[in-house]
């Protein structure tokens, strides 16, 4: 059974349902699950009259809106590979992407057309035009599990992005295992505020809910100034958000909070860590323990808290069904307890990185994928993790894990965000600096004692630099690489 005969259950299985609402210039607007199926038809062909066909790629700039999900349904239908660029990038990095993925065609809105010089590009409003004037006959090819669906590039955290690509199965498994253990239904509210053009929003969003069969409201972006009234107006059971975002829900009033908590069934959080003292204030304020998870662009969903049992702060969980887990140092695995590389393999696992041998053959270890993020598992089998393994620093022959003083200086008053880097020392080789968000003046002597008080002397930051904010890609993740310069004198 293909990815697509899967949408189908809800496509024509639930056709007559209300699938989606969205926001449009007279108000909010509501498509069935048979409306989208025939705008995704007409869109197919639409691709087809532009002259794609099966494995051409297809690169599409969009921020959310319902021809996002046009296109990436016609995709899946026609073997064409999507490739979901990154709304905020601008003309050097879509250069990068456009010329590594050789795409048939790019479609992005009008004011952004000029981000694609030289490049074949549409406006989506003109697609739009093109798709309506179809017909809505359905575009059914047999294609195999192990072809390519997508082309997802990374945030190219260690240099420039590269293409990972996820095929058919891939989502497919991811989708199943998401909708099973999340207990996902047709009677879910699902509130989709992230961004389609990353596997969270896409893969587990939109995927999960076009299998499940359940409604979802689709917004641009998560406003914090409308984020009452948004969740007032549609009251989702389902809502999938990173850790900025739920610090802001915990802005909210008191009243607002119990509201939404009462309506809500699952709170899920990932793409970057969810802070213990986060976790802990929303259950609190919301009536809701999140249910944290961990994943990446390369393998979708790997390991999960689960829905019923302990979702304990701090930790991601548990290996979902069919993903295999192992901590490896560089003598083999490594017993509970031992900070060491996750290494992963299973159906979600991505195939290749697009036209990289020397990158994927780095990538795989014996069939294993190497994550590059580092954890220990407890006795009891739940995995925490403990950064990327590009973030260790080595002082004086001592391995310090970052997030460790994070978590410490998280937990100091006043401290918002906190990042710990390494700086090269002549002696020591590396030493950590921190950068911190507080909400009042830095005070470095009363963070210093308090990180000497509850670690070892080489694992206290040399440095404290208060920043406004911490660089953050769209997901929320912190990109370290962007922080200022700190210097000893």
């Amino acid at each position: 059974m293909q990815l697509g005969d899967l949408f189908d259950l809800s496509l024509i299985g639930r056709r007559d349902r209300v699938a989606l609402e969205h926001d449009a210039p007279d108000g909010i607007r509501t498509l069935t699950f048979g409306e989208l199926d025939a705008r995704a038809n007409r869109m197919a062909h639409a691709l087809v009259a532009r002259g794609l066909s099966r494995g051409d790629r297809l690169c599409v700039h969009l921020a959310n809106r319902v021809d996002f999900l046009d296109l990436f349904l016609a995709c899946v239908r026609m073997g064409v590979i999507f490739v979901p660029v990154n709304v905020l990038y601008r003309e050097r990095e879509i250069a990068h992407i456009t010329a590594d993925a050789d795409p048939t065609l790019s479609i992005t809105s009008a004011e952004h057309l000029a981000l694609f010089p030289g490049a074949a590009v549409a406006d989506v409003d003109a697609m739009a035009a093109e798709a309506a004037g179809q017909t809505a006959e359905r575009v059914r090819l047999t294609i195999d599990g192990d072809e390519p669906l997508a082309l997802v590039y990374t945030s190219g955290t260690t240099g420039r992005s590269k293409g990972a690509v996820l095929t058919h199965n891939n989502f497919a498994a991811n989708t199943v295992n998401l909708v099973s253990c999340w207990r996902i239904t047709s009677d879910d509210r699902y509130l989709a505020v992230l961004p389609l053009f990353h596997v969270h929003g896409l893969g587990n969003g939109v995927c999960s809910w076009l299998l499940s069969g359940c409604r979802m409201r689709l917004a641009e972006r998560f406003e914090a100034g409308r984020a009452a009234s948004l969740f007032e107006a549609f009251q989702p059971t389902l809502f999938f958000g990173v850790p900025t975002i739920y610090v802001r829900l915990l802005e909210l009033s008191a009243d607002a909070a119990r509201r939404i908590g009462e309506r809500a069934r699952l709170f899920v959080s990932g793409s970057a860590p969810l802070p213990a003292h986060v976790h802990d204030a929303f259950r609190e304020r919301f009536g809701h323990t999140i249910l944290e998870r961990y994943g990446m662009s390369e393998t979708l969903m790997l390991i999960s808290n689960p829905y019923e049992g302990e979702r304990r702060a701090g930790t991601v969980g548990f290996p979902l069904p069919g993903v295999s887990v192992r901590l490896a140092g560089p003598d083999g695995v490594l017993p509970e307890g031992e900070i060491a590389q996750v290494l992963v393999r299973g159906p979600n696992v991505f195939a290749e990185y697009w036209r990289n041998p020397e990158a994927t053959a780095a990538a795989f270890e014996g069939g294993w994928f190497r994550t590059g993020d580092l954890a220990e598992r407890s006795d009891d089998g739940y995995y925490t993790l403990r950064g990327r393994a590009s973030d260790l620093i080595i002082s004086g022959g001592f391995n310090i894990y970052p997030r460790e003083i994070e978590e410490l200086l998280l937990e100091q008053p006043g401290v918002r965000e906190a990042a710990v880097v390494g700086v090269p020392d002549e002696r020591r080789g590396e030493v950590p600096v921190a950068y911190i968000v507080t909400d009042a003046t830095l005070n470095a002597e009363v963070l210093r004692d308090a990180c000497a008080r509850s670690l070892a002397s080489f694992k206290v930051p040399r440095g404290f630099v208060q920043v406004s904010a911490l660089p953050r890609n769209a997901l929320g993740k912190v990109q370290k690489r962007f922080l200022p310069p700190w210097s000893a004198t």
